[in-house]
């Protein structure tokens, strides 16, 4: 239509404005479309509670998303000091600020190999699984009905894809069978939840995507409830065109919403001496954001949970709280400033294509 033609073409040459001044480092931001105002899903980003604090984080996030993750404050390290003894500051001011704001809010995430071991260590077996079951009862039971999904399981393929991790959690119940507890003692304390298996290098290495989606065909076969594919994005810049769609695609065969939980894609050469040029790299890491949503995208309607990216502004990503942090990644859509950051032209663009 002649009409929508124009407009779209009004807005890419306010975003190309934008954007231009960005790189030129002016200092006052020009106004864009906000991604929630454009998309027809959600778009999600990470939070902290002492984000809330910090008046330009909260206008930002309040214009561009409609929906929050907590980063790290509803995950186990931070509610579980020992068995029972839960803390609720930071994960209720989280939900506070979401129903305030009419935000969305995404459960992250109730069983991860990395934490827990602690506070479970000398259990025997028979209160090593009242203790599991009970935690679940408890997290996802004082956020029902306020979050819309919960990450159930985080990260329980192996590194390099080859099979499944060994954890304190598949040593007391199972590979398999911690995993299925945890989504049928998930769906007892939260029925209406979407409940989500989530990994991270899905896409990077395909090895480890075929091994995730085994996973999740093998836990359906056997009724555990799972409810939605979490595919963590944070992106490989390095991963040869083409490589991404396939997997979202394939992911997509299950018929379950998908949900691009973690998105970011750092600019560092890890562990390799890079001699090219910033604006090379920023060309790939757009070209490789691009696939990704653009295959979001192509998703039916129904499928499409949420698309959420691991911070706002660069400076709040967990890449730049790193010890060999240059101060100059930059793998999110907005920089310092929340100035939009070339990742952002490349989801607009997907979202309005």
């Amino acid at each position: 239509m002649k009409n929508g033609r124009s407009a779209d073409l009004s807005r890419r040459t306010l975003l190309a404005s934008t954007l231009a001044l960005a790189a030129c480092g002016n200092t006052a931001a020009a106004p864009v479309a906000p991604l929630k105002s454009i998309a027809p899903f959600p778009i999600g980003t990470a939070a902290m509670a002492g984000q809330f604090d910090d008046p330009a984080w909260v206008d930002l996030a309040l214009t561009q998303v409609s929906q929050l993750t907590p980063e790290w404050e509803m995950k186990m390290e931070y509610i579980l000091a020992a068995p029972g003894d839960y803390r609720w500051d930071a994960p209720d001011r989280i939900a506070d600020f979401c129903t305030a704001h009419e935000l969305r809010l995404h459960g992250h995430a109730l069983i991860w190999y990395s934490q827990g071991a602690e506070q479970f260590v000398g259990l025997d077996r028979a209160r090593f699984t009242a203790e599991f079951d009970r935690y679940i009862a408890a997290v996802a039971g004082r956020y029902r009905g306020r979050v819309v999904g919960w990450d159930v399981v985080n990260e329980a393929v192996a590194e390099d894809g080859d099979g499944l991790r060994d954890c304190h959690w598949s040593a007391a119940l199972g590979q398999d069978g911690y995993i299925a507890r945890a989504f049928e003692r998930a769906r007892a304390a939260d029925p209406d939840a979407v409940l989500f298996l989530n990994d991270y290098n899905l896409e990077n290495l395909p090895a480890k995507g075929a091994t995730f989606l085994r996973l999740v065909e093998r836990l359906l076969k056997a009724g555990v409830p799972v409810g939605g594919i979490g595919t963590q994005s944070h992106l490989d810049i390095e991963i040869p065109a083409g490589q991404t769609a396939p997997f979202i695609a394939e992911a997509a065969a299950f018929g379950l919403p998908i949900h691009v939980s973690e998105l970011d894609a750092s600019l560092r050469s890890e562990g390799r001496i890079d001699t090219r040029s910033r604006q090379t790299r920023i060309a790939q890491q757009t070209a490789r954001v691009a696939e990704l949503a653009e295959a979001f995208v192509a998703l039916p309607p129904a499928q499409q949970y949420a698309f959420t990216v691991w911070g706002l502004r660069d400076t709040d990503s967990w890449l730049r709280r790193d010890a060999r942090d240059d101060g100059k990644d930059s793998p999110l859509l907005f920089d310092t400033s929340g100035r939009p950051n070339p990742m952002f032209e490349a989801v607009a663009e997907a979202i309005e294509s």
